[in-house]
């Protein structure tokens, strides 16, 4: 019992920090190590399989408490990572080299993403959530010369994550747009969709892609279940005639894991 009550009392000390961070960060943006050590310390907790042991026997006595506890921390700590990636980009911009835990840990589980469903030069990549900086698409633009299109409701992130692909990734096909699914044209040559963990509502989107996309579109949708739910938003179930899940890869040593879906093939008689 002790240790559940030791894993909850650290998720309360994570909320303060954030919540502190998020505070300090209306309007302006805070301490910018600070952030950095929070996310990279809240990293490195979640992928703590000891606390994942913990995490099973606090959630066995699962309580109101706590389930508002996971749904307020996923919240603030993706609003912190939406900031932190802005002082990233800017850095940047400013020719200050930045390098933190949480990106590295990002960037390897990038390499993983679409287990046998390869990315080539000729294939054409939507990601939702892109953020200012935008690494998913630079790291795929670059490995593979494929075509990326990354869309973002957070404007002030397009235009920085703009900077960051004139600044690292010149000459590659890179697009950032501010634009909701329905307003992006030529739905029906994506080849592969991935959406961000930190994109509340990426099932509802998935949803909305059915009718837009075409039969044989591959997505990757980066979630986290369980103990990583408190750092990602969960996997759901999809609709059965619209989306089958045909493959999970689950990173133990990454902070989100990926569920890989294709449209359901209609059965043939």
């Amino acid at each position: 019992m002790q240790t559940a009550t030791r894993l909850q009392q650290c998720l309360v000390d994570f909320h303060k920090r954030f919540s502190a961070l998020v505070t300090s960060g209306e309007g302006t943006l805070p301490n910018s190590s600070e952030l950095d050590k929070t996310i990279n310390d809240y990293a490195a907790f979640i992928i703590d399989e000891s606390n994942q042991m913990e995490w099973e026997q606090l959630e066995q006595q699962s309580t109101a408490e706590l389930t508002t506890l996971v749904i307020e921390l996923r919240e603030a700590s993706a609003r912190c990572v939406a900031m932190m990636e802005k002082y990233r980009a800017r850095r940047l911009l400013n020719g200050e080299a930045d390098e933190t835990d949480y990106f590295r840990n990002i960037e390897s589980g990038i390499i993983e993403e679409f287990g046998g469903f390869n990315i080539h030069s000729d294939s054409k990549i939507l990601l939702v959530g892109s953020g200012s900086f935008p690494m998913t698409p630079l790291y795929i633009a670059k490995r593979t010369g494929a075509e990326v299109i990354g869309i973002d409701i957070d404007a002030e992130a397009v235009e920085l994550g703009r900077k960051v692909i004139d600044r690292l990734g010149d000459g590659l096909k890179i697009q950032l747009e501010n634009k909701l699914l329905e307003q992006l044209g030529d739905m029906k040559e994506l080849t592969h969709i991935i959406f961000s963990s930190t994109v509340s509502l990426k099932y509802d989107l998935l949803d909305q892609l059915h009718v837009l996309t075409n039969e044989h579109v591959v997505v990757a949708m980066r979630y986290g279940n369980q103990f990583k739910s408190l750092f990602n938003y969960p996997k759901q179930e999809t609709d059965p005639r619209k989306w089958e899940l045909i493959d999970t890869i689950v990173h133990p040593k990454h902070v989100f894991d990926v569920a890989l879906y294709k449209k359901q093939r209609r059965a043939h008689h």
